[in-house]
């Protein structure tokens, strides 16, 4: 019987019922778990805080950076913590992301150094709870050691990581919310574990009401935050909900409730969604309090100019009719950025194009004898997926879907579900201009479903190790071949993830691919 969950000395044998799963969470070894935590977050701090200032356009920020970065340092210097109307411009992102780049560059000012601290702690943040999360999935330190490691080298998370942007801080939230639906999952089995041998689980055909669940409601407020920097998170909050009722079922079922499915809906839908559809609604238009507070915000006294008034929405107060014209101007803004209204770069890509990493973004690019002291040189900076990592991608997902739909293994669901929710609403526009940086918070799944493989491979031969030892051997050499394969790969990318300077016949060996030039 697992230590912390108390049983009754004695309970009915006729209460009993089949035999049920014993709520087992999380890796057992506690101690070389903090311990591997430690050095992994170390090593990941290493990489994203080395030479963070470079590069820069002369100093000043690179490719995207010029939109966020002044727009941080307006939300701190504004005295409102929200941008001004620029030249009757308009704002396109909630203030979340541009509030963290603010803090940043509160404390280290308004330089390289000041606008890429927030990510970079972001995304050793990212590394961290990667590790976590499929430490507690595979219940594995050693697998858990595994997803860190290959969060630490995908190239997509380190440059984003070292960048000003927002995606990072999105992916943040989205992580972060990933976890506490898991820990929340291990919560409420224990929960029904406890009632079980209780002898209390047939005291209603629904099963039992199950407390407040304050990880489903940390999650929540993830979701609202991940919502609150950049509009694309809404897709997470209708695959999250959904994988959390998944959840739901999985686990009334597994204790035997007799009617799971109206148990969930009876017991669990409303409480659910108060977590995770209203919360995250409320967090959103909490962030927009500065604006409410503002004078100067963008099109912050619109109802001035007639904004639904002698409408069917007239009764509603001004502020909130701006608010209303402002948010259905950030969503015409979207929807017309096209191709076939004229918008096009170099650089778009488009989402069967994400999943290899086939087409990259250039963030910064100088070269000539200056960048050298003499002698060509190319400094550039690309935003691309570890190959050794991102060109799995196809086959993770369908030995995802295999173990979610055959096996039934809830944690490739989990991570099936995740990746799907970064990509698949994508396909709904794709007239739409579109950039390899939207797929950042795919990573964090498509990493940690890697190292489900890497598990899964240990594993099964560890149940035949005594009969066929060689077996044993021969995965842990395949394991740690492709662990060391994706480090290598990793640092042969590192001068063109960092934009350190190199030969240009060293550049064009870096451009593996014709769509990566």
């Amino acid at each position: 019987m697992p230590a912390g969950v108390p049983v009754p000395a004695a309970v009915p044998p006729s209460r009993l019922g089949p035999e049920v799963p014993a709520p087992l969470f999380g890796a057992p070894d506690r101690g070389r778990g903090l311990v591997v935590g430690v050095v992994i977050t170390l090593i990941a701090a290493l990489t994203r805080f080395w030479n963070l200032s470079h590069p820069t356009d002369k100093g000043t920020p690179v490719f995207d950076e010029k939109h966020y970065v002044p727009q941080g340092w307006q939300v701190l210097t504004g005295g409102n913590w929200i941008e001004d109307n620029p030249a009757y411009g308009l704002v396109v992102h909630p203030p979340i992301g541009k509030w963290m780049l603010a803090a940043s560059e509160a404390v280290f000012g308004y330089g390289p150094l000041g606008w890429r601290v927030a990510p970079a702690i972001s995304g050793v943040l990212i590394v961290v709870l990667v590790y976590c999360v499929v430490r507690r999935l595979t219940r594995s330190t050693l697998v858990g050691a595994i997803a860190g490691i290959f969060a630490i080298c995908d190239g997509v998370l380190f440059v984003q990581s070292r960048m000003g942007m927002l995606d990072i801080f999105q992916a943040l939230f989205i992580v972060a919310a990933f976890a506490a639906l898991v820990a929340d999952r291990d919560q409420v089995r224990e929960r029904m574990y406890r009632v079980y041998f209780e002898g209390r689980i047939g005291d209603s055909p629904f099963g039992p009401r199950l407390g407040f669940r304050w990880y489903r409601f940390t999650a929540g407020v993830m979701l609202g935050l991940n919502c609150g920097t950049k509009w694309s998170g809404v897709y997470y909050v209708v695959f999250f909900t959904a994988l959390a009722i998944g959840f739901d079922v999985a686990a009334r079922r597994a204790y035997h409730v007799r009617r799971p499915w109206v148990g969930t809906l009876v017991r669990d839908a409303v409480p659910a969604g108060a977590s995770l559809a209203v919360m995250p609604v409320v967090i959103y238009f909490l962030t927009y309090i500065p604006w409410f507070t503002s004078e100067t915000a963008v099109y912050r006294y619109s109802e001035g100019n007639s904004i639904g008034t002698g409408g069917t929405f007239s009764w509603v107060p001004g502020a909130w009719r701006s608010l209303w014209y402002y948010e259905s101007g950030i969503l015409q803004f979207h929807a017309g950025l096209t191709n076939s209204a004229g918008n096009q770069h170099p650089w778009e890509s488009k989402p069967w194009t994400w999943p290899m990493s086939l087409r990259p973004m250039l963030y910064a690019l100088e070269n000539g004898p200056d960048q050298c002291g003499g002698g060509e040189c190319v400094r550039a900076q690309m935003l691309i997926g570890t190959p050794a990592l991102w060109w799995l991608t196809l086959p993770m997902l369908l030995w995802g879907l295999w173990s979610w739909i055959v096996r039934r293994d809830w944690r490739y669901a989990a991570v099936v579900v995740g990746y799907c929710a970064g990509i698949l609403p994508w396909f709904l526009a794709l007239d739409r201009q579109m950039y390899f940086f939207y797929a950042t918070a795919l990573a964090p799944f498509l990493l940690m479903g890697l190292a489900l493989c890497c598990g899964d491979l240990l594993r099964a031969t560890a149940t035949t190790a005594r009969t066929r030892p060689e077996r044993r051997v021969l995965s842990i050499i395949v394991v740690a071949v492709y662990v060391a394969l994706v480090v290598t790969n990793f640092v042969w990318l590192w001068p063109i993830l960092t934009a350190s300077p190199i030969s240009p016949g060293l550049w064009r060996q870096q451009i593996w691919l014709p769509s990566w030039g």
